[in-house]
């Protein structure tokens, strides 16, 4: 190839041409840099081959498609040609497709297509400029364009319609990209998939199951979108379901459908389907992959094996691993509390790699400073984000600089921050404080926050039952009853507390009091006898945790011992053999009671429970929690 281009150069001094119309065709396909293109080109014009179609088209393929592209080089080509043909359009449209910056210019170039040039588009035209309105977000002039379409007779056009059906999907327009469905007299596997991915990406899974069980034919395309929408709308139930149906009658799964069925798990705590789907992956021969890793180790983090997900980390060549693993690592040390680890994790990757943290990465490296308070390290690392990463803080890492703070009761700094931010706060920030307040039992403060969140957001239900709980937690009944009594007739419901536990496959969920389990009488006698024991271990109730204006005091040790944590509890201790872990995932913060009587029950019945809340890890072993009492 070099000996070419020297020729080349040599003949080109001469003013000679040395290569043949076909021979210059055929260096084209050789080309491995863009002065290698520079100088065919130039031959290209001295032998006047630059006029013809054929060979400009080439060229502008080779300068928008290859490693080595140049859209701006392409351009000037594009400008210098006299009467582009439907060919050299369609290459230039279609160049400018995958950056939502230039898609516009696929637009521009189209309309001048048919306004200036006597060149008729095709469905490949329509196919290429959709899709550039659907990445740029460009609503009308998508649908003008389809207008457009239907005039030259592309209604009919299975590769149109599916473009324009896939448009209004990705533009969230579910309405419009139906009735063009229906509408479609030609339909293929890839319309029904796009309008399923459309309804998925709208959140509406009962519209997505419903043309997924009316699917004449279904790839693993069709089955892994399902799957990964109903995780994406925390459906997980479903979504493992799905998976497991998909295992018997449909295709075999690819890499994106075990990560979503791995997420599934995860946020099930579903160990035991997690550990089936890992065995799986091994058996058919799986090549783990950045994403697949990452979900494995982030499918075992989230289920309590913290360690095991490390050695899945540690067994595979770090160095070649993008962020994703790194980030799960990290994540996983966090939530579990071992601040430290995550911070050497990091720290690791940083030294030993060329792998640069984005905003995933300081996300979890400021949760776990949060959970391990140190304060000092994650001011360090929030300002070193900018200055020394280039990832500009977003709304996330303000709010985990809030919780930070406030937990570890600088309370003004954090709204310092808050006041500040160079975006507008939302509740869940405005929360985080307002939590932190509760902790360290400053009600001025939270009356003040509580003001500011029911002005921006007056239907949200967790600020009110927040500040009720702490009037109640101050034997402030009368305060705490108004705000009840506001939320009651604004007709918000507070999301109850569910703790979830598996048991051979099948996860059990219980709520506060719940008498709906089929071993209720066993679970509510094992309780009793279970407070019992814990009280001759030392266990004193807080009864400071009934947010309810209960005055007798073996009422309120009742309405405590029939937490939805202690049910799962009682019934894991019951079903399982001595010494196995107890496992338990509660959807909300885990109280105060319950945390002190859950290191009575690891105690008392020399049992390792692993609980997860809305927040972190907790491991109890032999009475003693591994958050040290810091949540």
């Amino acid at each position: 190839m070099d000996r070419c281009f020297s020729a080349f150069r040599t003949v080109n001094k001469f003013k000679k041409p040395l290569y043949s119309n076909n021979q210059l065709l055929t260096l084209l396909d050789t080309c491995k840099a863009i002065t290698q293109i520079k100088q065919i080109h130039a031959q290209l014009i001295t032998t006047s081959l630059i006029l013809h179609p054929i060979p400009t088209t080439k060229l502008l393929k080779l300068l928008t498609e290859s490693s080595f592209s140049s859209l701006t080089y392409a351009h000037l080509v594009f400008e210098q040609f006299p009467s582009p043909d439907i060919f050299i359009y369609n290459t230039m449209i279609k160049a400018y497709i995958p950056t939502a910056q230039f898609s516009s210019n696929s637009i521009v170039l189209f309309k001048s297509m048919v306004r200036d040039s006597a060149v008729v588009p095709n469905q490949y035209t329509f196919v290429f400029v959709l899709k550039a309105c659907s990445c740029g977000l460009r609503i009308s002039e998508g649908e003008q364009i389809c207008v457009h379409a239907i005039k030259l007779g592309l209604d009919g056009n299975v590769y149109v319609m599916n473009v324009i059906i896939k448009m209004y999907a990705d533009l969230g327009l579910i309405t419009l990209a139906r009735k063009v469905f229906d509408g479609s007299t030609s339909r293929d596997l890839y319309s029904w998939n796009s309008m399923i991915s459309g309804y998925v990406g709208a959140g509406d899974m009962c519209g997505a199951r419903e043309l997924f069980d009316e699917m004449p034919e279904r790839d693993v395309v069709s089955w892994s979108t399902m799957v990964a929408g109903y995780t994406q709308v925390s459906c997980f139930m479903e979504s493992i379901e799905l998976f497991h149906e998909m295992l018997q009658k449909g295709p075999p799964p690819n890499e994106f459908t075990l990560v979503s069925a791995l997420a599934a798990c995860a946020n099930l705590l579903a160990l035991d389907q997690g550990k089936w789907i890992h065995v799986y992956i091994k058996k058919e021969g799986f090549k783990i992959k950045d994403r697949l890793l990452a979900g494995l180790i982030d499918m075992y983090a989230k289920c309590g094996e913290i360690e095991f997900a490390h050695t899945i980390f540690k067994s595979l060549d770090s160095s070649k691993q993008t962020i994703w693993p790194w980030n799960s690592m990290i994540g996983g040390f966090a939530i579990h509390g071992r601040s430290q680890e995550a911070i050497n994790a990091f720290e690791q990757m940083r030294m030993t790699t060329c792998i640069a943290p984005n905003k995933v990465t300081f996300i979890s490296l400021l949760t776990a400073c949060s959970h391990g308070k140190l304060v000092a390290e994650g001011r360090q690392y929030f300002e070193s984000m900018a200055s020394s990463y280039g990832v500009d803080p977003e709304i996330e890492h303000y709010g985990c600089m809030v919780d930070l703070l406030g937990r570890a009761g600088f309370l003004k700094e954090a709204e310092d921050i808050i006041v500040a931010m160079p975006v507008p706060p939302d509740t869940i920030i405005w929360g985080a404080l307002l939590g932190a307040c509760r902790i360290h039992r400053d009600t001025e403060m939270a009356e003040r926050i509580g003001k500011v969140i029911r002005e921006s957001n007056p239907n949200n239900v967790g600020c009110s039952v927040l500040l009720a709980n702490m009037y109640s937690s101050r034997g402030r009944w009368t305060e705490a009853n108004l705000v009840r009594e506001k939320v009651d007739l604004s007709g918000m419901k507070k999301t109850p507390g569910c703790t979830s536990i598996e048991l051979n496959g099948m996860v059990h969920q219980f709520l506060v009091g719940d008498r709906s389990h089929p071993q209720t009488e066993q679970i509510y006698s094992f309780l009793d006898e279970m407070t019992a024991k814990l009280r001759i271990a030392g266990y004193v109730p807080e009864i400071g945790e009934v947010l309810l204006d209960i005055y007798d005091e073996e009422d309120k040790e009742t309405a405590l011992a029939r937490h939805s944590e202690k049910l799962a509890i009682a019934f894991g201790l019951i079903n399982t053999a001595p010494k196995t872990p107890i496992r338990i995932m509660k959807n909300l913060r885990v109280c105060g009671d319950c945390h002190e009587a859950t290191k009575f029950i690891s105690k008392v019945y020399d049992r390792e429970i692993i609980v997860r809340d809305r927040l972190r890890f907790h491991h109890f072993r032999d009475g003693i929690c591994s958050c040290k009492d810091y949540w």
